[in-house]
This record gives structure tokens, C-alpha cells and sequence, in this order.
């Protein structure tokens, strides 16, 4: 009782503070996500992710050497595809040699015990910026579940770690699983956008890789028949526990923020490690307020990142991931 319990003691200073500390920030929290191009010595700025650039796989190779040593052992991939690569059925995503089997070998050469997660989705390879095959205005979602099974077997093929479909058609990470255990890639993981909203947030991503989804007429659409509507929560979790059914090694919450009640319903009801993905609206928003002297972007960074963890994230994609690790080293 007061004042005997004077819980205040314990903030008296850092030392007591960081001692008590329930939440510890560490680089083995994050995956890094990295945006390839073609090219040679390209390193071209998002306009709308200040600091954060698309590389072409010479500089891939220098990224994956720095990032390595600063103690972040995850990347995730994604690629930006040439626009007369796209078509309707993701064609180039097969390719043996294109740029996302490249970006694999290449990783894997500079920092061979980098953990390699690839983007499995058919929006860089699709003329209509959608997730799977389009067909009268409609996704096909089983004729896109053979592709992406096929496309997880080519990324296996070039020492893709772990696989990450993004695509939220059903029934895929069942068709994934399979496909690899058939090949014989059963070591490869599986990390699934278990839970991934219909968000707003996503706009400097699409920028990023020129994946903004339009019809068959060249207007633009969204993706809310197959992405899940925010104002749904018991819906994450059907969606989570059916992806573990099928095979799923991780799941993940997508974007971060604003479902932080979704990664902690779902924490509780999982065995299996659950991922946030801090997604590239949020990331934009604290960079464009710090720039105008809003707020103070490494405490808030920092206050962001430890909500996402105390929710309850095993592991955070995150385009802060080399901004905090050098925070933490100062």
C-alpha cells in the first residue's frame, strides 16, 4: 500500500530503468527490406521514403556486406521490374536468371550467412499491378496459387532461405508448401502475410517498385478483394491459424501501427513466430514530420519500434532497421 509501494523508485534513473526494462530492442529483431534494380551503380532515392534507395545487385552486394556488419542478419527482397518484362501471367517471375534469383545469389555470395527472405506476389511482374492473374476484372486465385508455388521453387532454386507470399489469395501457402516439399526444398521456410489489410499505408511501397494497381483500362483500382478490410479483427485470426494449417513457419501482421491489437490477438493464440511489417506509410509519415521539425524522429522511432515488439513481434520488417541499430550503438 502507499507509501510503503512508491512504484516510482524504480524510474529513478536509466540504470534502474534499463534494468527493469521489459522490452529489449536488439539487430536480431529485424528483417531489411531491399528494393533491386537493373543496372550498374544505380542507387536511386524513393521520392517518397526519404534515405531509402532502390540498388542495382553491384551495390546489392556492398548493401548486404554493411548490413552484415552492423549485426542485421535478415533481408527481405523485392524487385522492380522492367515494364516490358510485365505481363498478365507474372512470366519473368520464373526466370532462372532474373533479377530476384540474382538478387538471392548475390546476397548470398557477399554475406553467405545472411538469412534470405524473398517477396512472393505477382505485382512487380503484372502489367496490371495486382497480386495474381487477372481475368475479366476478377483475380484468379487458384491459377495464381500454381504460379506462386512454381515462383517460391525458383527462388529455393537460387538459396532463398525463406519464402514470403504476399498475395492474400487462398489456399496459397498450402499449393507452397507442397510444391516445395515435392522438390525436395523442404528446409525452405515459409513466412506468410497472414494478416494483411486493405491499408492506405501503402503508397510510397508502390512507388518504390511502380506496382499501383490499375484495370484493364489503365484506371486505378485497389486490392480489397483479396487484401483484408481494417475494420476486421476476428477475421485475422482465421486467416492466421488457416496459414499454419497449411504450412506456414511464420506469420506475419501487416502494416504495423494501426493493428498492433491484431499482432497481440494473434500472439496469444499462435505456436509459431509471429512478424510485424512496419510498412512504408509509416515509415514516410515520422521521416516527412521530422524534416519539417515536428517531432523528434529517432525518440519516436524508438517509441514505435518497442510498441511493435511489447505487442508482440518476433521479428520486425522494418526500413528503420540500419536508423535504430545505429542509435543503439551511440
Amino acid at each position: 500500500m502507499f507509501p510503503l509501494r512508491r512504484n516510482r523508485r524504480l524510474r529513478t534513473n536509466e540504470a534502474i530503468r534499463s534494468l527493469v526494462r521489459e522490452t529489449i530492442i536488439s539487430p536480431n529483431d529485424f528483417i531489411v527490406p531491399l528494393f533491386v534494380v537493373e543496372g550498374k551503380s544505380v542507387k536511386e532515392e524513393i521520392p517518397s521514403m526519404p534515405n531509402y534507395y532502390r540498388m542495382s545487385l553491384d551495390l546489392l552486394k556492398n548493401e548486404a556486406k554493411e548490413l552484415w556488419s552492423l549485426g542485421l542478419k535478415s533481408v527481405l527482397l523485392f524487385v522492380k521490374v522492367d515494364d516490358q518484362l510485365k505481363d498478365n501471367a507474372g512470366t519473368e517471375a520464373l526466370n532462372p536468371i532474373g533479377l530476384m534469383q540474382q538478387a538471392i545469389k548475390t546476397v548470398k555470395d557477399a554475406a553467405p550467412g545472411m538469412l534470405v527472405m524473398t517477396d512472393v506476389a505477382l505485382d512487380p511482374y503484372s502489367i496490371y499491378g495486382h497480386d495474381g492473374v487477372v481475368e475479366e476484372g476478377i483475380i484468379d486465385n487458384d491459377e495464381t496459387n500454381h504460379i506462386l508455388a512454381k515462383m517460391s521453387v525458383s527462388h529455393a532454386q537460387a538459396g532463398a532461405d525463406i519464402v514470403a507470399p504476399s498475395d492474400m489469395m487462398d489456399g496459397r501457402i498450402l499449393s507452397i508448401r507442397q510444391t516445395l516439399e515435392n522438390e525436395n526444398f523442404q528446409e525452405v521456410g515459409i513466412m506468410s502475410y497472414s494478416a494483411k489489410y486493405a491499408s492506405a499505408f501503402y503508397g510510397p511501397f508502390r512507388d518504390a517498385l511502380d506496382s499501383a494497381p490499375v484495370d484493364q483500362k489503365n484506371i486505378p483500382q485497389d486490392k480489397k478483394t483479396y487484401q483484408m478490410d481494417p475494420a476486421n479483427r476476428d477475421e485475422a485470426i482465421k486467416e492466421t491459424l488457416m496459414d499454419i494449417e497449411e504450412g506456414a513457419d511464420i506469420v506475419m501482421v501487416k502494416p504495423g501501427l494501426c493493428y498492433l491489437d491484431i499482432v497481440r490477438d494473434i500472439k496469444e493464440v499462435v505456436d509459431v513466430p509471429v512478424a510485424v511489417y512496419q510498412v512504408s506509410g509509416e515509415y514516410a509519415m515520422l521521416k516527412a514530420a521530422a524534416e519539417k521539425g515536428w517531432l523528434d524522429h529517432d525518440a519516436v522511432m524508438m517509441e514505435q519500434i518497442t510498441a511493435v515488439k511489447r505487442a508482440g513481434a518476433n521479428m520486425i520488417a522494418s526500413y528503420f532497421a540500419k536508423d535504430v541499430v545505429r542509435y543503439l550503438q551511440q
